[in-house]
Formats: structure tokens, C-alpha cells, sequence
């Protein structure tokens, strides 16, 4: 009798997670999937009860604090759930020996520099934020040797219709149809990253047994103000949109004014490259109108 892989998915409500949950499925893992309502992983004894009971082959971490402004103002709270509670998912395997896949953030780096950062390059975090995200990676190295630790950046995925803060594309066209003017910054670059390749990617290193850090990115340094065009382009909706700089825009956390990320490793141990930006924003409009639809049929 053939055995079933067991995956569990913490913060699988998220957009992120929605897909990671569905691409395990599809690769043949059994998935048990954890929302924040479900599991607080803050609390190591429902992390350790969770974790015995199920017993996996593997446990992805798909759950973090991400708000980078309010970071600044609650440090300790970003911390508890991006950096202890991490540690906690870390000791939870390794008591059942089982494999460990988290999601970091290209804001482990300063952005002092002009080509994609590689997995060689030092961290060096400018916010609590960062701080929080990058103490995960070392709570999920200190306690297990095959850990699996995946950055990646501007993450946007169809699901973000239903999160509670959504994501940099929905909160283009929100303003947007609400009339409002946008100015966003042209002289900040990053790796905007599609949810669903981003899962692939995370579950063919899952299944080859792949560890350490790898950088999963869009595959394209843009600005952001570049990446809004191409949003109104492919969507085809009118908006009022201009660019500004990054010292006419205040924000309570600093950020990397270059945070792109080097997808080489990924694709030099032959997991393939991402699509491009305008592919995958293409594709991420089509599935949009499915989670719409689903959506106000399940009303």
C-alpha cells in the first residue's frame, strides 16, 4: 500500500498559503492546513500538540507579522510571531523528525546596492521588521541541520482578495476605483512574486529535499511605480497614477531602496526560472476573476 505524505501548512489562510496548500495536494502530499484562527503559533504547547498529534513528513510556515510600519511602533509583537514562534515550529519537528519549510523576506537586506541580492550576500536588516523576519531564518537553522528557508518579496497571489490587508495589486485597483489619486515611489526596486509560482517553487525544493536558503523572487527588478503601470496596463483600468520619491513618501519604517532578489541558484539546480512579471500578472487577472466568481456564487 502506497504511504501518504502528511504536510501541515501554518497560516494557510493567507494568499500565500491558500496556494502552497493547493500545490501540496496537487504533488500528492495529505495536507492539513492551519489558519491564525485555527492555530496561534505564538504558543509553543499548541504548536507541540498540534505537531505530535499529526505527526508530518513536513511542516510549512506560511504565517508571519508583516505589517513593516506598525512593526516599528510594536517590535516585540512582530518578533513573537516571525521570530519565537518560528522557533517554536523549529523544536515541534525536530521532535518528530520532521522537515521544515519557512518564508522570509527580501527586507533581510539593507537595498545599498544595484544587482539582486544572492543567498551570499550578508543581511542586513533596516527595520524591526527585517530584524523580526531574519531571526527566523537562525531560530529555524539553530534547531534543525535540513531546515528549508525560502525569501522572496512582494508577494501577490488572487487569494489577497479575502486578506485582511490584501496586497500591492488589490490595493492599486481599491484606490483606483475609489477615484483617488496614486503616487507611488519610482526610485525603489524589488522582485514582485506571483503566489502560485512561488508555491511550485516551494514545493519542488520541498520534494527534492533541498535546505538552506534559497531566493525565490518575481525574476524582475522593477519600481514600484513601473510595476502599478503594469498593472493598469494588463487590467486595462484608468487610473490617475504618478511618480514620486522616496523622500516625498513618509512611512514610520525605512526600507530597502533596492531589495530584488537572485532567482541563479534556484535555476542553476535546475528548478526552473519564474515567469515574467507581465505573464504572471496576466495570469494572476484570470484567476482573479475565478476567486470573484466562486466568491459571489458562495454568497
Amino acid at each position: 500500500m502506497a504511504i501518504t505524505k502528511k504536510a501541515l501548512v501554518f497560516g494557510s489562510g493567507g494568499q500565500l498559503g491558500f496556494e502552497v496548500t493547493r500545490r501540496l495536494a496537487q504533488a500528492g502530499w495529505r495536507t492539513v492546513g492551519f489558519s491564525r484562527q485555527t492555530a496561534d503559533i505564538r504558543q509553543a504547547d499548541v504548536v507541540n500538540s498540534f505537531v505530535e498529534s499529526e505527526c508530518p513528513a513536513l511542516v510549512v510556515n506560511c504565517a508571519a507579522y508583516n505589517l513593516v510600519d506598525r512593526a516599528e511602533a510594536e517590535p516585540a509583537a512582530a518578533y513573537l510571531v516571525n521570530g519565537l514562534a518560528t522557533r517554536n515550529l523549529a523544536l515541534a519537528c525536530a521532535k518528530v523528525n520532521a522537515r521544515l519549510v519557512h518564508f522570509s523576506t527580501d527586507y533581510v537586506f539593507d537595498g545599498q546596492t544595484r544587482e539582486p541580492y544572492t543567498e551570499e550576500d550578508r543581511p542586513h536588516p533596516i527595520n524591526a521588521y527585517g530584524v523580526s523576519k531574519l531571526s527566523g531564518e537562525l531560530y529555524a537553522f539553530a534547531y534543525l541541520k535540513d531546515a528549508l528557508v525560502i525569501r522572496t518579496c512582494g508577494v501577490f497571489g488572487p487569494e489577497g482578495i479575502h486578506t485582511a490587508h490584501g496586497n500591492f495589486v488589490e490595493t492599486m485597483l481599491r484606490n483606483a476605483h475609489a477615484g483617488r489619486p496614486l503616487r507611488v515611489v519610482s526610485d525603489t526596486f524589488a522582485s514582485p512574486t506571483f503566489a502560485p509560482a512561488l508555491a511550485e517553487k516551494a514545493v519542488s525544493l520541498a520534494d527534492a529535499g533541498a535546505s538552506g536558503v534559497y531566493h525565490v523572487g518575481g525574476g524582475e527588478s522593477i519600481s514600484w511605480y513601473h510595476f502599478a503601470r503594469l498593472i493598469f496596463d494588463v487590467s486595462q483600468i484608468a487610473a490617475d497614477l504618478q511618480p514620486t520619491t522616496r523622500a516625498d513618501y513618509a512611512s514610520a519604517a525605512a526600507r530597502p531602496q533596492f531589495s530584488a532578489l537572485s532567482n541563479a541558484r534556484l535555476e542553476a539546480e535546475g528548478f526552473g526560472p519564474m515567469p515574467g512579471l507581465r505573464e504572471a500578472m496576466t495570469e494572476y487577472f484570470d484567476r482573479r476573476e475565478t476567486v470573484l466568481r466562486k466568491g459571489n456564487l458562495s454568497r
